[in-house]
């Protein structure tokens, strides 16, 4: 069925199964890490109170049917064995069915992970996972060429993911129009990178031509992805490289990565494709079955890019088969953080010995250089940047997050780079200070060693101990 597969994408698919599979792996991991404390059955944001809320039909998800921290960890253990097992190509050694199951295991334990995840989970490269995850589905093994309509969609929903931030950015930022929004990214994106520094403190110039090559990546080049080779490789390429350029600078999780392994498949890699029999009909008809639903589905992130009044980051049903993407549509002048302290006095005082809590990934300790840890995601990290820019958006968890520095959970420590008091004395209080940060000069980092300088603004949250029978158990 010359029609139906493109047999010359053998090893694009390849290529790209097993990309996804290691990306799946990194968001099984996450999720296994660190949902105790985020929203375990003692968490900040209970899985168990948000099921008896919302219906099963708008989050569909396994945990509407049992939760229990033993069975949540139970499911994301298990996607990391699956994503293991699919890197090894596992999936290639079972009949075309069984690879196609295999396939849809990580896309339903995701799947049920990210719709009870609440604020933890909603950023768009959860979405983005779970629309490539379930597409990949039906791209077939070894048994069968790469069909035609699956590589298709691949590249549209990359076209999306692409020109959809190019416009947001076009509409949302005057920076992003005057090419000057690189002056202030690097150094207030919401997790900085270990050569962050070093291009905040890039030449203006070169910052506008940064700005340019990225409208043009993002606003010109997805429309070559639908010509004929090489051209459409060239665009994958180009792609690529700016997004690897991307994860120089900064911390994004996998959202770099993702957008990375969207474009293996638009490539055509040399190489002789093994022969093959025509793929039976029960599969052709599946394949063109759910690729006529996605593509009728799509009006809708297609209505969203064409309005002026885009959002970014939107799932449009609650199996995230199609969604909306987009970043930075618009970028913060000043960088905010907030540092969180505590005490063992019983009377907290200003000039009480004030003892800093240190996250893994945010800024904290003005010496610390940033680190790299995307593609994993330190979740209470970057919600901590949300939070600097507005309290509304850490009424949620923060205040469960301070109720369990004053107990020393266990489980929410794990998530912090370092605890200022022993597991045995807790703080007595905790608060939280406002801080505007700004890199350092060449000058300033030769004097001081310091990669941040940072100015206090006002108190976040006043001095707040454990009240009633919590404070009784401590």
């Amino acid at each position: 069925m010359d029609w139906f597969t493109a047999s010359e994408y053998w090893v694009s698919r390849l290529v790209f199964q097993r990309a996804l599979a290691a990306l799946y792996l990194v968001a099984f991991l996450t999720a296994a890490l660190q949902f105790r404390a985020l929203m375990g059955e003692r968490g900040m944001l209970p899985v168990p109170r948000f099921v008896a809320q919302v219906p099963f039909k708008k989050s569909p998800s396994l945990f509407h049917l049992h939760y229990s921290d033993r069975f949540f960890a139970g499911c994301a253990w298990a996607g990391c064995a699956v994503s293991a097992a699919l890197i090894a190509g596992v999936d290639s050694l079972l009949p075309l069915w069984g690879g196609m199951l295999l396939w849809l295991v990580p896309w339903v334990l995701y799947l049920s992970i990210v719709n009870v995840g609440q604020t933890w989970y909603s950023f768009g490269w959860e979405s983005l996972l779970l629309e490539v995850g379930f597409l990949a589905v039906f791209l077939g093994n070894d048994e069968v060429a790469p069909p035609i309509v699956v590589l298709f969609l691949l590249r549209w929903i990359l076209f999306r993911v692409e020109f959809g931030a190019g416009l947001i950015k076009l509409r949302g930022d005057e920076c992003w129009r005057k090419l000057t929004c690189l002056d202030y990214h690097h150094e207030t994106q919401p997790m900085p990178g270990p050569l962050s520094w070093f291009f905040h403190h890039l030449p203006k110039p070169l910052h506008r031509v940064e700005v340019a090559a990225n409208h043009f990546t993002q606003l010109v080049v997805p429309f070559l992805l639908f010509t004929p080779q090489p051209i459409a490789s060239a665009a994958a390429a180009v792609m690529i490289v700016t997004q690897l350029w991307l994860v120089l600078s900064g911390n994004f999780a996998w959202l770099n990565w993702i957008t990375i392994v969207l474009a293996l498949p638009a490539i055509e890699f040399p190489a002789d494709p093994p022969a093959v029999s025509d793929p039976p009909l029960w599969y052709v008809v599946i394949v063109l079955a759910v690729s006529a639903l996605l593509l009728g589905l799509s009006y809708q992130p297609v209505l969203n890019m064409v309005s002026r009044r885009q959002v970014m980051n939107r799932s449009f049903d609650p199996l995230h088969l199609v969604n909306t993407y987009g970043a930075f549509g618009s970028v913060t002048r000043v960088r905010y953080e907030v540092i969180v302290e505590g005490t063992a006095d019983e009377v907290p005082r200003e000039d009480s010995e004030w003892r800093e809590y240190e996250f893994k990934g945010k800024p904290g300790n003005p010496r610390r250089w940033p680190r790299q840890y995307a593609p994993y995601h330190l979740r209470l990290d970057w919600l901590m940047w949300f939070a600097a820019l507005s309290p509304m958006y850490a009424a949620p968890w923060f205040g469960g997050l301070v109720e369990r520095l004053l107990t020393n959970d266990r489980d929410t420590l794990k998530l912090l780079r370092h605890s200022p008091f022993p597991a045995d004395a807790p703080p007595r209080h905790i608060r939280a200070r406002l801080f505007r940060y700004r890199f350092t000069t060449w000058r300033e980092l030769r004097e001081t060693g310091a990669c941040w300088d940072r100015t206090y603004v006002r108190e976040f949250l006043p001095p707040t101990r454990l009240t009633g029978p919590a404070a009784e158990r401590t």
